[in-house]
């Protein structure tokens, strides 16, 4: 996290009001809500995963073991289970 003095990009007003609520002390701003975003918006990474899980789910609905979905994509037992026996969100 990268720090940055008040003084040269608050105009001294707003620095005043501030120092009656902390002064001296790091204060951290949090983007406001619309300005953050999802993890793997970026690079589809969400995408690439909910695609890979539906094919899962299809395989694993063909009658392919779990076993066997574990070993094709290269993921634990556990993930699998948990893949093929979450309810997935509409």
């Amino acid at each position: 996290m990268e720090y940055t003095n008040a003084k040269h990009i608050l105009p001294n007003k707003l620095i005043e009001e501030i120092q009656q609520y902390i002064q001296g002390e790091t204060l951290y701003i949090p983007k406001q809500e619309k300005a953050t975003r999802t993890w793997g918006s970026l690079n589809n990474g969400r995408q690439w995963i909910d695609r890979r899980n539906a094919d899962i789910r299809q395989a694993f609905s063909n009658n392919k073991s779990i076993e066997q979905l574990a070993k094709d994509y290269f993921l634990s037992v556990d993930t699998i289970k948990r893949i093929v026996y979450t309810k997935q969100k509409k």
